[in-house]
């Protein structure tokens, strides 16, 4: 609006249209959200569309205690840097009443962190490390989905059933991939103290050089091999890893393989057998899950991944918060995801109040190649509450130097 169209409003209507922006700035809550939607698309693009339906829910029947919500989401280029440069911009220009969201678990701690150091509340949705809740945890960020220590705890007890003593390890080397086998490695121990880890294989994220992993594992002829590469690196090393043979009358153990984001790309490439955590999608009967199906499927005219379910889930947790709360004040909004619980796809979650992690489970089977398509069979939903450490067990975490 030029200069000269501002003085031709009477001081009347521009108190009028002050008004109408607070007002309306006043019957919203503003979720800011940032995440890494151009470097991992395939889980990130159903993530977005998750958020997007449970944005539409809650506004359809009456908002969060009269106010609707808004969501506002910004790519982090799966960098932490510039991840805690976004969320400044989100908390700073934007005026977001509810920080959330990132995916790689690095960009998600140098988030936590800005909140820590901005005290400002942050629900973290995907990233998977430990240290994001237990020894690196604070009171201002909490998490929705199993980290690694769940999740290897929920695989463990299928691999000691193998009874395979010697083992090879293949991840990404960054800090999900670290904190996946170091709990695996753990857990593992634990349980079958005699076993061995023969062989380490940790490419750089985005970058695994299959041919040379591949052979670098075969050479230590392990009897059974813990895999936590995904996308991308995972479809290399499954294509070249079933090119040499790697997987033949060898049992892979593998983090998140099971999600369809990640069969879908696998193809007629899927091997068959694999114990996994992941989301088959086409057979849960449960009536939370059969309704989330049917309304995304309504919406979006496609079938949810897991990703869908995160960030479905994750906007249901923030509404949960707000309405608790009251406010969007970050001591309110504290004590209100202390203990809270949230209906989703999944069941019924509550975040503890020790740790802030979330109660979400996930669900182990076995991949099959199904006429050309990887599916997940033979599975079992694991509750995520009897999976995860004790209070004793994280105080010590959390103060360990």
């Amino acid at each position: 609006m030029t200069t000269r169209r501002l003085a031709l409003i009477t001081p009347v209507a521009l108190a009028t249209l002050l008004a109408a922006g607070a007002s309306w700035a006043q019957s919203t809550y503003k979720i800011g959200e940032l995440n890494s939607y151009k470097a991992q698309p395939a889980f990130l693009d159903p993530y977005k569309k998750g958020m997007e339906l449970a944005v539409d829910e809650i506004n359809a029947a009456g908002g969060i205690n009269g106010r609707k919500l808004e969501l506002i989401t910004r790519d982090d280029n799966a960098n932490p840097g510039d991840a805690v440069r976004v969320a400044e911009e989100l908390i700073s220009r934007e005026k977001v009443d509810v920080l959330s969201g990132t995916f790689l678990s690095n960009t998600g701690m140098a988030v936590a962190d800005f909140a820590k150091q901005k005290k400002v509340f942050f629900l973290a949705g995907e990233p998977l490390t430990d240290k994001l809740t237990w020894q690196g945890g604070n009171e201002y960020t909490f998490r929705l989905r199993p980290g690694t220590y769940m999740q290897a705890a929920m695989l463990v007890p299928e691999a000691v059933k193998l009874k395979k003593k010697r083992w090879a390890l293949i991840y990404p080397n960054y800090e999900y991939g670290q904190s996946a086998v170091a709990a695996f490695k753990t857990l593992l121990k634990a349980a079958q103290p005699d076993v061995e880890f023969v062989a380490e294989q940790a490419p750089p994220l985005g970058k695994v050089d299959a041919g040379s992993v591949v052979q670098a594992l075969a050479d230590a002829k392990p009897d059974a091999i813990f895999n936590v590469l995904f996308a991308a690196d995972l479809s290399r090393f499954v294509r070249e890893g079933n090119t040499r043979g790697l997987f033949k009358d060898r049992p892979v153990v593998s983090v998140l393989t099971g999600e369809p984001e990640y069969l879908d790309a696998l193809k007629d490439e899927t091997p068959n057998g694999w114990i996994v955590t992941g989301y088959p999608w086409q057979n849960i009967q449960t009536a939370e899950h059969k309704a989330f199906l049917q309304a995304y499927q309504n919406k979006f005219k496609d079938y949810p991944r897991l990703g869908s379910v995160v960030g479905y889930a994750m906007i249901k947790s923030a509404a949960a918060g707000l309405k608790k709360a009251g406010s969007s004040d970050t001591t309110k909004m504290i004590a209100a995801f202390k203990g809270l619980q949230v209906d989703t796809p999944f069941g019924k979650i509550t975040y503890r109040p020790e740790d802030h992690q979330s109660t979400m489970g996930a669900f182990v089977g076995k991949t099959k190649n199904d006429n050309g398509k990887g599916v997940m069979v033979d599975y079992t939903y694991f509750d995520g509450a009897k999976f995860q450490p004790t209070a004793e067990e994280v105080k010590k975490s959390r103060s360990a130097p």
